[in-house]
């Protein structure tokens, strides 16, 4: 039957039975896939091709209060939607969801509780597959009670009671990775600007810095860590003392903290990498490809984080050890060192 043919009113079930010349529930069986249903490769055929000629598009609300689930996957963020690379954990999740099959469904509540625990009950009442719960960076997070009514995987933010599985960035591995592209292009003299803010990311990527200088023979110096704003002025305020402490090479907590040691450094008169090499944290790709030279950096997983977490919420990946999924953050190469 034409497109034009179709009729304007939504097709039922019993239409479609009358023009197969089957009962309704055949149609049913036929339209769920029930597997224990006993009928002819005929009369299957005759269905499937009596839906398309009449245009029937199963009631999926029905299907869900049979099935007990959706074809649909929630994502709950506190502000993700709105930050730059953040986004892409919903890049990531909304990608691998269609890929098997799935929606995604995404809530941006700003950390607004009342808003969460509306979004999450919509999502229940549409009978989700289950609910990725995420943080715009990775922290320890409370979950609303309402989320374990259902699967839940949390991304880029982790239960510290182990209610809930989780995938996060392995935050030592990055600050390891970091550490040795300093390493490899001859400095031994290597400084860390880490944030003042107690986080995975502050106590991580330190003990990568360490981990990757032991393993290079070089002495722990902690005359070359410093604290600071992780902020575009926390590094510019960071320069006077890191030059002061000899460092030919610094590692910096993220790309805005590299930002401002770039322009402490240009203010010196001193060049980038030939006078300090300096490698950042993050790939904020406005920050780090734009900046002269282009900053080398790590990038924090964001959009392998929501693919994951969509995994390890079908059950295609399994839950590790421990309840937390570790993704590994490589290292981009500019020119900055």
């Amino acid at each position: 039957m034409s497109e034009q043919g179709r009729s304007s009113h939504p097709v039922t079930m019993r239409e479609v039975a009358q023009a197969a010349g089957v009962s309704v529930a055949t149609v049913s069986h036929v339209v769920n896939d029930n597997p224990n249903a006993r009928i002819g490769d005929a009369a299957r055929e005759r269905v499937r091709k009596a839906i398309e000629e009449l245009g029937y598009r199963p009631n999926a609300l029905a299907k869900n209060l049979v099935s007990g689930h959706s074809k649909f996957i929630g994502l709950v963020a506190d502000a993700i939607a709105t930050t730059p690379f953040a986004g892409q954990i919903i890049h990531g999740a909304q990608d691998e969801a269609w890929r098997q099959g799935y929606v995604l469904l995404v809530a941006n509540t700003e950390g607004d509780r009342e808003v969460e625990d509306e979004a999450i009950g919509m999502m229940l009442e549409h009978k989700v597959r289950g609910i990725l719960y995420s943080t715009w960076y990775h922290r320890a997070a409370e979950i609303p009670p309402a989320l374990l009514e259902t699967d839940v995987v949390l991304v880029d933010c982790y239960s510290e009671a182990g209610e809930a599985p989780a995938v996060v960035p392995d935050e030592v591995q990055g600050g390891r990775a970091a550490t040795e592209l300093l390493v490899e292009a001859g400095h031994r003299r290597i400084a860390i600007i880490n944030t003042t803010t107690p986080s995975p990311a502050h106590e991580g990527r330190l003990r990568g810095y360490r981990e990757a200088l032991e393993h290079a023979g070089i002495a722990f110096d902690p005359a070359l860590v410093f604290d600071a704003r992780p902020e575009q002025e926390g590094g510019f305020d960071a320069v006077g003392a890191v030059l002061d402490a000899g460092a030919t090479a610094v590692f910096c907590h993220n790309d805005r903290v590299a930002m401002g040691l770039y322009d402490g450094l240009r203010e010196r008169g001193l060049s980038i990498p030939a006078d300090v090499a300096v490698v950042g944290f993050d790939n904020q790709e406005v920050i780090a490809a734009h900046l002269r030279p282009p900053l080398t950096t790590v990038a924090l997983p964001h959009y392998e984080l929501g693919a994951a977490g969509v995994r390890m919420l079908l059950g295609i990946d399994a839950v590790p050890d421990g309840g937390r999924l570790e993704v590994a953050c490589p290292p981009v190469l500019r020119d900055s060192i």
